[in-house]
Parts: structure tokens; C-alpha cells; sequence
């Protein structure tokens, strides 16, 4: 996480030495469906914890067991030591998720007022407006906000309270990238404020710019957890794009040094240890190769290489 307050403040729990916000052994089924499968975290002042994996992996439900949204199966879920029901617990929480119903007749000023009377001590009016970029649009009615607008108000409802744990599920979905590097700077001053933050989201760039710690989820199991550059550092060193004349096939890679082999149209990607003799073969087999780069692996190769094949 970059910035050194955040990192001093990681190791700082809540006033009783807990976690703000965990889960012990949480198993979480829906009828014969087994959505988490033992899942435990821990998540501490001043860090941010992104869970990441593919549709469907439990991510959204771990979350519903930390705020309260839904109760375990077996194992537990606490929020600053207490039951994540116990208003008092609740009152020191924000939650934006993925869908937020609120008032469509209503303007953007009132609603956040409105969500202000819930919480003992909120922000001023204007400094919620103001975290979330959308001072310009006070007097607008939320039936006139763009898709991307109501994430901005959406985000000013989860931190009016000045909440000290934070839930955003897939928070900046549907902002245009100005928007998106705006919100990830008003991330980084909460988290460096001693904000406790879980965060989902698909744009893993998203995850590897502000992510403290990343769990990775799949099939309702916690596959590994670390730093964005730990979890980087489990899957083979480099990535290798290119586009080729010709048309090529699975079986064409089927004896060289790779993994996460994708196919698209012209373009293809992998992952290797060794990029100069995979490289050299495909030369020698005549394979015409253009816009080639290579570079180390992301995050985003990480978490398929982590969860793909997993049954």
C-alpha cells in the first residue's frame, strides 16, 4: 500500500485488541449450494483487504456475513468484537454494494442528509459531497444521475457516518477513468486516516494500486492471501503478448514451458518461465509474430492462475 501512514497503521486493532472486522471457520450454504467453505480473515485499522476471485467465488457473501446482511451457516463473523447485528457495531460501519437501492425522486443532497440522521456522529454535508466528487450535484435528482454519478452517490451514502470499517463491493464500476483515479485517491486518505477497508472488484489494477493485503476466493474457498507483489509472485515470471498472421491453435503450444494460454481472434497471451525459448520455437516453426511484449506478470494473472481449473 503505498504511503507510509497506512503501513504504520496496519498493525492497529480496535480499542479491545480485535479485529475490526473477521471471520472465524465461515461456512455459508444456501440449500444444497456451499457458497463459503471455512473462509477466515482478519481485517485491522488502517488496511485494506481486496477479495478477489472469479463470479460466483463467495466473495459477496463473506461480505453479507461481516455487515450483518446474513448469518453463518457455522463458524462466526464479528465486527469490532460484536455480533455485526449489534447496533453498535453497525454504527461504526459503511457499506456500499453492488446494488444500492435508495429514492429515485429524491435529490442528491437530501439522500445524503437523509443517511446522515442514521449514524451519532456524521460528516458535514458538504465534506461527504466532497469525498465523493459530486459537490456539482446537490440539487440533482437522482433519476437524472448517469450510471457512473450514482456510484459517486452511492459511495458519499457508505462514508457520511465517517464509518471506521468500510464495505465497497465493486465500487467503481461504471466510472469513467478520471472518476475511477479520484475515488482510489479518496481510498488511500481513508485508509491512511486508520480506515479499515474490504474491497471486491474485477479492475485488478484497481486491487494491486490499493490493496494492503489480497485474499483470493474460489469456489467458496480462500485459495491464498499476501501483498499484491506475494501473490504476483506464485505464478511464472513473465507475460507474453503478441498477434500473428496466421491462425493458431491450443495444440500449437502444447509442448512448450507455459500457462494461461488465451487464444483470441490474432492475439495471444501466456504466462512463462522461460519467454526467450518459447519464443525461439514458435520463430523456428515460422510463426509470424507481431506487436510482441513481454512483460513481468500482474495481478491479473495471478488470481486466473490461482483460481482456473479449480473444481
Amino acid at each position: 500500500m503505498p504511503g507510509s501512514t497506512a503501513s504504520s497503521q496496519a498493525s492497529i486493532r480496535s480499542a479491545d485488541g480485535r479485529p475490526f472486522a473477521e471471520l472465524v471457520d465461515a461456512h455459508k450454504s444456501y440449500g444444497d449450494v456451499q457458497a463459503l467453505k471455512g473462509v477466515s480473515l482478519a481485517v485491522n485499522a488502517g488496511e485494506l483487504v481486496a477479495m478477489l476471485g472469479p463470479n460466483g467465488a463467495g466473495k459477496t457473501t463473506a461480505i453479507s456475513l461481516m455487515t450483518g446482511l446474513r448469518k453463518p451457516t457455522s463458524g462466526s463473523a464479528r465486527l469490532f468484537g460484536l455480533a455485526p447485528t449489534d447496533i453498535r457495531a453497525r454504527s461504526r460501519m459503511g457499506v456500499m454494494l453492488q446494488e444500492s437501492g435508495v429514492p429515485l425522486s429524491l435529490r442528491v443532497r437530501e439522500i445524503v442528509d437523509l443517511f446522515r440522521t442514521y449514524y451519532p456522529r456524521p460528516l458535514p454535508t458538504e465534506r461527504v459531497l466532497e469525498i465523493a466528487s459530486i459537490s456539482d450535484l446537490g440539487g440533482k435528482l437522482i433519476s437524472q444521475l448517469s450510471g457512473g454519478q450514482k456510484q459517486r452517490v452511492y459511495f458519499a451514502l457508505a462514508v457520511c457516518g465517517d464509518p471506521d470499517m468500510l464495505f465497497l463491493d465493486e465500487p467503481t464500476v461504471g466510472l469513467d477513468v478520471a472518476s475511477r483515479r479520484a475515488f482510489w485517491e479518496q481510498v488511500r486518505a481513508l485508509v491512511g486516516g486508520g480506515k479499515g477497508i474490504v474491497l471486491t472488484t474485477h479492475y485488478l489494477e484497481e486491487a494491486d494500486a490499493l490493496a494492503t493485503r489480497v485474499v483470493v476466493v474460489d469456489h467458496g474457498v480462500k485459495v491464498a492471501e499476501g501483498s499484491p507483489a506475494a501473490i504476483k509472485d506464485r505464478v511464472p515470471g513473465k507475460k507474453v503478448s503478441f498477434t500473428t498472421a496466421g491462425p493458431l491453435q491450443d495444440a500449437d503450444f502444447r509442448d512448450l514451458a507455459i500457462q494461461n494460454l488465451s487464444i483470441r481472434d490474432s492475439t495471444v497471451e501466456l504466462l512463462t518461465n522461460e519467454p526467450e525459448a518459447v519464443l525461439k520455437a514458435l520463430f523456428e516453426r515460422g510463426t509470424q509474430i507481431r506487436d510482441l511484449e513481454v512483460v513481468g506478470a500482474g495481478l491479473e494473472e495471478a488470481v486466473l492462475s490461482l483460481t482456473e481449473g479449480r473444481g
